[in-house]
């Protein structure tokens, strides 16, 4: 046995860096269509524990994914990026059977500040700037009622920002820190606090519309709750378990847990018959193992938080009548128990106001350094501070 880095060492060693394919994953492929693919046994897949069935059908078209094959076409080894977490891997053991494995991802995580004068547009100054079209789209969201479009030759915009990266691309999306964006000489301020994911102003306003859900049904208790990154100590492996799970008798209604746009209904592997949901802010809802759905939905009709879509079952891969709940903020899986229990906040008030607010002008005043009149013809980006992931577990090699 011996400990190795989870992003295994025949991605990042480049002595075997002309054999690893990196491959999108393909629209309507399925882990179990992926096994036939190579002719590995389906049983592999049957014989999974339920958490691990569950995080196969996680997997979505164009992640990418990293694949080693054999001389002779076969499988050797596959990596699948689930969440910005948790990867699968199934590799080759020495007899030639193939064994499953739930790993966490060891990223390289990186903070920075970039400060850039606007020649174009803030699209194409950003875009040149980091290369992502993610970071472009966050901003103009927390500056909502901000004209971009009105910004002149020379006006600047600052920000802020914690990326992920694995293997040189973005994982995940960035979350911005501060910001500052000028527009006709005049400066707009967004900085997040920490303690309730919102973005303020720097005299404390909210910016960020507080998104609410209820719990979709009636039930009678949790049967499984949200993890993603608990290592079992009898078991000796890594379990995870995106979404929370209610046990319920079948047949018992489902409603939609907050106002959004219907954007998949139908079968989706190891989950069965599942409706995912798109909500604003960046929220996804998805409501798996459904008995039957609500007559009359389809993929684009909107609906009501509290509106009747389905019934509780357990179809796909499940042990008994349960909803399996998974909530997502910006492609990322969040424990929905969190938001549905979080509490409304108006505003900040009293006390967290005034720190909030003594905060913001100390990073206002970096912002006002790095803009100075020596630099404003010119881009400025700070040295980066790196950090990576810790986790480990072991294998056999």
């Amino acid at each position: 046995m011996k400990k190795i880095i989870l992003f295994f060492v025949f991605i990042t060693t480049t002595i075997f860096a002309n054999v690893v394919k990196e491959e999108k994953w393909p629209s309507g492929e399925t882990f179990l269509t992926f096994l036939e693919k190579y002719s590995i046994p389906q049983k592999l897949y049957f014989d999974l524990e339920k958490e691990d069935k569950e995080l196969c059908s996680e997997i979505t078209a164009d992640r990418y994914y990293y694949l080693k094959e054999n001389e002779d076409g076969t499988l050797n080894q596959v990596l699948i990026p689930v969440s910005e977490d948790i990867q699968l891997h199934l590799y080759e053991t020495d007899d030639g059977n193939y064994k499953f494995q739930a790993l966490p991802i060891s990223y390289r995580e990186f903070t920075e500040t970039i400060a850039i004068p606007i020649q174009t547009s803030i699209s194409t100054e950003l875009q040149k700037a980091t290369g992502s079209a993610a970071l472009t789209a966050h901003l103009k969201s927390i500056f909502s009622g901000v004209s971009f479009r009105t910004m002149q030759k020379g006006d600047f915009v600052v920000i802020k920002y914690t990326q992920k990266e694995l293997l040189g691309k973005p994982l995940g999306q960035p979350d911005i820190k501060a910001a500052m964006v000028e527009v006709g000489n005049r400066k707009y301020y967004r900085f997040k606090n920490e303690r309730d994911d919102k973005y303020y102003d720097q005299t404390g306003k909210a910016f960020t519309k507080f998104y609410f859900f209820k719990i979709p049904l009636t039930y009678k208790r949790i049967s499984s709750h949200f993890t993603k990154r608990r290592f079992h100590p009898v078991l000796k492996r890594y379990r995870a378990h995106l979404g929370t799970d209610f046990a319920a008798p079948r047949g018992r209604k489902i409603y939609a847990a907050g106002d959004g746009k219907i954007e998949f209904i139908g079968r989706r592997g190891g989950y069965g018959k599942t409706i995912i949901i798109r909500h604003p802010n960046g929220y996804k809802t998805l409501y798996a193992h459904q008995n039957k759905f609500k007559s009359g939905l389809k993929r684009g009709r909107k609906v009501k938080r509290g509106q009747h879509i389905g019934y509780v079952g357990s179809t796909g891969l499940s042990s008994g009548p349960h909803l399996h709940l998974g909530l997502y903020k910006n492609g990322r899986a969040v424990n929905p128990l969190k938001v549905i229990r979080k509490p409304e906040t108006v505003g900040l008030k009293g006390k967290k106001k005034k720190t909030f607010i003594a905060n913001a002008k100390v990073q206002i005043n970096k912002f006002e350094d790095i803009i100075k009149n020596e630099n404003r013809e010119k881009g400025t980006r700070l040295d980066r501070m790196v950090s990576t992931s810790q986790l480990n577990t072991s294998k056999e090699m």
